[in-house]
């Protein structure tokens, strides 16, 4: 299956947008070791080998091989070469269903400039454009406010709430579930 590839977008910020096939592990463990302690409590717990170029060599490889856009697309924020963020579509499912999960995180230093807005933005239209889905899916631990917001901001609506549904940090957490569609994305354009 040949499938379309994200082309690298710039933000006025400088900051690049592009996709993880071809960023610098060593700048992805660079990445994840600075921000370990901010993402901490929305990521699952991580093996050593997460925080380390060599793993993220592997991932790198893995990822490649397994065709960027097929099961996931994974898109890195870049300023001078260092990773400040990233944006992920993941369990991209076909069939009937046509849809994924979206998630980002940003480096601490970078909050509160419309980055993952930004970025998610850029993401969702490759998304719902060249890869053809129909429904991005994004859950958020109720008390995360900012990413509330960001979704919002997105135009996902609220579809539910599920208990205990992500072990995050080594806790199940509850999550607001929420989605957009790309008619609600060809309504916002037309």
């Amino acid at each position: 299956m040949s499938l379309p590839v994200f082309a690298p977008v710039q933000h006025a910020e400088g900051v690049e947008l592009c996709d993880l096939a071809i960023v610098d592990p060593a700048a992805m463990a660079d990445y994840h070791r600075r921000n370990r302690a901010h993402l901490a409590a929305a990521m699952p717990l991580r093996p050593p080998a997460f925080y380390t170029t060599e793993g993220w060599r592997r991932l790198s490889i893995a990822y490649r091989t397994a065709v960027p856009g097929e099961r996931e697309l994974q898109l890195v924020l870049l300023r001078d070469a260092q990773v400040i963020g990233t944006v992920g579509f993941t369990q991209i499912q076909r069939g009937a269903f046509q849809g994924c999960h979206l998630g980002y995180g940003l480096d601490a230093q970078q909050q509160g400039r419309g980055l993952i807005q930004w970025a998610a933005t850029q993401g969702i239209a490759f998304a719902f454009g060249p890869l053809g889905l129909h429904r991005v899916m994004a859950q958020y631990v109720p008390d995360n406010l900012r990413s509330a917001r960001v979704l919002r901001r997105l135009g996902f609506q609220i579809e539910g709430y599920a208990r205990r549904y992500l072990q995050l940090n080594g806790v199940w957490r509850d999550h607001v579930l929420t989605s957009k569609l790309r008619d609600d994305a060809d309504a916002c354009a037309g």
